[in-house]
């Protein structure tokens, strides 16, 4: 029989729909009608992120653990999010650059590139600020200076770049399936950006060759890696649509920067082992 609590549950209070639909709250005079779009959109990505972030987090000691079934099921997910993702584009095109005019002023200096989570998942991913250059960004900063020193948004973006990344959840997964990768691979640095080798990759093309199951793994590890690069790509034109080449949001380089990380993947050696098969 169920207790009154049970009772007390409807569709709006277990997904907090009063408070869900009073956070978007635009700023401009008016207010500007495209205003709210532009907040919707960005609230949903950061609920996506969110649930990446989630996902990733289970990923890692399936990985780790050898679980081929459980980490396909993960990263699958994980991927078609990334879908949904690129798909919100869409929408937000349909905003013209003389409609986000009408209101960018009043974003002051905050930028996309304050997105703790984002930073987060890049960190999970594997991405290190220890990468000298290629860690900067077009404005001089690199990943966690854009968050207020010694919040807790920063705090989590840091502690990622000091734990495994996903690519080093792969490479024991890799080992743990009888491909056995250099010891110092699994006994190295992980606060440390992770660059490509040669001896890795002759693992991952014997794996190819010889284990099926543990390269449908690697393969959905590139889904999700191409799925990264296919957001970036169309965020950039988005940005280039509406703004042009001007300086981004929060003193950014805009478009520049923003075309620099096309062509950085974070698994590099499952791309570079395809020259050798």
């Amino acid at each position: 029989m169920s207790n009154e609590h049970d009772k007390a549950i409807t569709y709006a209070s277990y997904l907090k729909v009063d408070e869900l639909l009073s956070l978007q709250q635009p700023l401009s005079d008016g207010p500007e009608h495209d205003e709210r779009l532009f907040i919707t959109i960005h609230q949903v990505y950061e609920l996506w992120f969110a649930q990446i972030l989630h996902e990733l987090a289970a990923l890692q000691p399936a990985l780790e653990a050898g679980d081929t079934h459980r980490s396909l099921a993960l990263l699958g997910r994980v991927r078609t999010i990334m879908k949904t993702c690129v798909a919100q584009i869409d929408v937000l095109e349909t905003m013209t650059p003389l409609q986000f005019q009408s209101f960018r002023s009043r974003l002051s200096s905050a930028s996309g590139f304050q997105s703790a989570q984002f930073r987060e998942l890049e960190a999970v991913l594997g991405r290190r600020d220890h990468a000298g250059a290629d860690a900067k960004e077009g404005s001089g900063m690199k990943m966690a200076e854009h968050l207020v020193p010694g919040s807790p948004a920063r705090v989590r973006v840091e502690a990622a770049m000091g734990r495994p990344s996903v690519w080093d959840s792969a490479l024991r997964y890799c080992h743990v399936r009888g491909h056995a990768m250099p010891a110092d691979v699994l006994d190295r640095d992980v606060s440390v950006a992770w660059e490509a080798r040669e001896d890795v990759q002759d693992v991952l093309l014997n794996l190819h060759r010889h284990d099926p199951e543990s390269a449908l793994v690697c393969e959905a590890l590139v889904d999700l890696d191409e799925g990264l690069g296919e957001w970036r790509y169309r965020h950039v034109k988005m940005v280039e649509r509406t703004l042009g080449r001007r300086a981004g949001s929060g003193g950014s380089s805009g478009v520049g920067y923003l075309i620099s990380t096309l062509f950085n993947p974070f698994f590099p050696d499952l791309w570079a082992m395809r020259s050798a098969i």
